[in-house]
């Protein structure tokens, strides 16, 4: 399932630094051995530049390319695997204001890597902010999805709810991708006949990726504005000392003869 060691290194990442303070960090759950061979890497560089020219710096991690595996637990060496990069991962998915996950579409579903990345994400779910809440509150999620089959909504769907249910916050049309003919064929990206490369000249695609990739750095501007969620209500900490923030049992049902 990986190629490299433990910790994760510069060297295994692209980079764009800016001046705004916001941070994006774009996470490849493809299956190919190397970014290169990667279609998905390609629409996630074109929102990944729409970021850079609004003041984003980003980063890309390649997933494939570490060692990365699968569980429930913040560290997997700590039951039983000899390596686990998801420790230095997770510092990195910490540090940025958005999370962009990319991913291929195989039998309608998103890559077996991006459920690893989706797991390991619910593995350290329990862990709380200053104001007792999940970490990744106040951190936007969105996800761009290829493939040569039917599956963008089906594929999205999942991964954006596994994040918001994480604790991210789902901007409007976050989500993205480019689709060919059903059956096998050319993937985003690849050489044609005519001058432009697959799916490069689609208008929706283009749309969409432009769209998500803008509703994701206005929706982050805000939260960095507003310093994030207010704890009223949200503070698990608190909760578990006995507030319940307006909470009450409605009556219960009356029972009939």
């Amino acid at each position: 399932m990986a190629a490299t060691d433990t910790p994760v290194k510069s060297s295994k990442v692209k980079s764009n630094q800016t001046q705004s303070g916001l941070r994006a960090l774009f996470i490849n759950t493809s299956l190919k051995q190397e970014a290169a061979q990667s279609h998905t890497q390609l629409l996630l560089d074109s929102s990944a530049l729409i970021m850079n020219k609004a003041g984003v710096s980003t980063e890309h991690l390649y997933l494939r390319e570490h060692t990365v595996p699968p569980g429930i637990f913040p560290d997997m060496r700590e039951h039983g695997h000899a390596q686990d990069a998801w420790p230095d991962i997770w510092n990195k998915v910490q540090a940025a204001n958005i999370l962009v996950v990319g991913t291929p579409i195989w039998l309608g579903e998103e890559s077996s890597l991006c459920r690893v990345l989706i797991e390991r994400l619910y593995a350290v779910s329990g862990e709380l902010n200053e104001r007792g809440q999940s970490k990744p509150y106040g951190k936007v999620g969105a996800c761009v999805v290829t493939g040569n089959e039917d599956g963008i909504k089906h594929v999205s769907m999942s991964v954006l709810y596994a994040l918001n249910h994480l604790g991210f916050t789902i901007p409007p049309q976050a989500d993205c991708g480019w689709i060919g003919e059903a059956g096998p064929g050319p993937s985003y990206g690849d050489s044609k006949d005519s001058d432009s490369p697959t799916g490069f000249d689609n208008d929706f695609t283009q749309r969409n990726t432009t769209i998500m990739s803008w509703n994701c750095v206005h929706l982050a501007r805000l939260l960095q504005a507003a310093e994030g969620f207010p704890e009223e209500g949200t503070n698990r900490n608190r909760w578990k000392s006995g507030e319940r923030f307006g909470f009450q049992n409605p009556p219960p049902l009356e029972k009939k003869g």
